[in-house]
């Protein structure tokens, strides 16, 4: 499968923005969506995950309550919606897929990565 993440730039703290990874090549609802992301300097982390049918998600402890995952199967699309935004949540946001929930919540579990979309959060 294909992605394509989009949706970033550059927003002021409190601020919110919304994400979009587009899927193409093979049937979307067949694999799990994770969204990380990577500051500079830092390593590449986990930020939310949803399951196949978008029954389940789940989020770092950094981003619970203030952002939210979501899938529409149907437009072959995954979002992250990003509200109360921090200096901190600065980075290249990447999104990633994989059949299995729980290997989407993991750097290593990743089959099929998308190429990054900048944030900046400014203070």
């Amino acid at each position: 499968v294909q992605l394509q993440a989009s949706g970033g730039g550059l927003v002021q703290a409190g601020g919110s923005l919304r994400l979009s990874c587009a899927a193409s090549g093979r049937t979307f609802s067949n694999y799990a969506v994770g969204w990380f992301r990577q500051a500079p300097g830092k390593e590449r982390e986990f930020v939310a995950a949803i399951s196949l049918g978008g029954g389940n998600t789940f989020y770092a402890d950094s981003v619970k309550g203030r952002f939210t995952i979501s899938r529409d199967n149907a437009r072959n699309t995954a979002y992250l919606q990003m509200n109360s935004l921090k200096p901190e949540d600065t980075g290249v946001y990447y999104c990633g897929a994989n059949r299995a929930f729980i290997r989407a919540t993991l750097t290593s579990g990743i089959d099929y990565w998308g190429q990054g979309t900048q944030v900046t959060v400014s203070s």
